[in-house]
């Protein structure tokens, strides 16, 4: 029997369905409070061997944003010209960064050297690492959704660039570029969805062996 009761279960689903990739920021800042109550779940997040390979990194200097928005810039330059017809249009339409408007701002990476853990689970797959620091991202994810805010993830980048110009450690893996703040517009439906680009599963599909 779940100690959760059955209003909690339809709260935690409505969450998850509304935890939308937000590309349209109002410029409000973030209260500091509520940003490190959505950072501090990091630390209630599974990770292979204990091992905690998260690293944070808060991007906030006009200098530091600068760069990360010309990464941007040049990457989806690089990758509109990898279509062409109706996806390039569509791909030209679409608004695939918050990085001008989003107040909040962090890197995540992973940290491959990590000795924290000694190795547990990692040794045969040191990918785990990397996938640890996505289930954090998740759980930190759903906590600013549930505050109201809203996250974008933006994968458009040059990873090697980033870590150069913000002067991150060589055993650091870039894993995501979060933009955060409170977006301009509610939706339980993927913005992709909304423009046309692709349609959500509607079932899971399970094979079995």
């Amino acid at each position: 029997m779940s100690e959760f009761s059955a209003d909690f279960q339809a709260d935690l689903l409505r969450l998850m369905q509304r935890r939308r990739d937000v590309r349209r920021f109002r410029t409000d800042p973030v209260d500091e409070t509520i940003l490190r109550d959505c950072l501090a779940t990091f630390s209630l997040a599974p990770s292979v061997g204990l091992s905690e390979p998260w690293r944070v990194v808060r991007v906030q200097s006009a200098a530091a944003r600068a760069a990360a928005l010309a990464n941007f810039t040049a990457a989806n330059a690089a990758a509109l010209d990898g279509y062409d017809g109706e996806k390039s249009r569509l791909y030209s339409g679409l608004k695939l960064s918050g990085m001008r408007e989003a107040p909040v701002q962090l890197a995540v990476f992973c940290d491959e050297a990590t000795p924290k853990g000694a190795g547990l689970g990692a040794q045969t797959m040191p990918e785990m690492r990397r996938y640890s620091v996505v289930g954090a991202i998740a759980q930190f994810w759903l906590a600013a959704r549930a505050r109201g805010l809203g996250l974008g993830w933006v994968s458009i980048l040059d990873p090697a660039r980033l870590c150069q110009d913000l002067d991150i450690p060589q055993d650091w893996t870039l894993v995501a570029y979060l933009c955060i703040g409170w977006p301009e517009t509610e939706s339980d439906t993927p913005e992709l969805e909304l423009a046309g680009w692709e349609h959500r599963r509607q079932d899971v599909p399970v094979e079995t062996r």
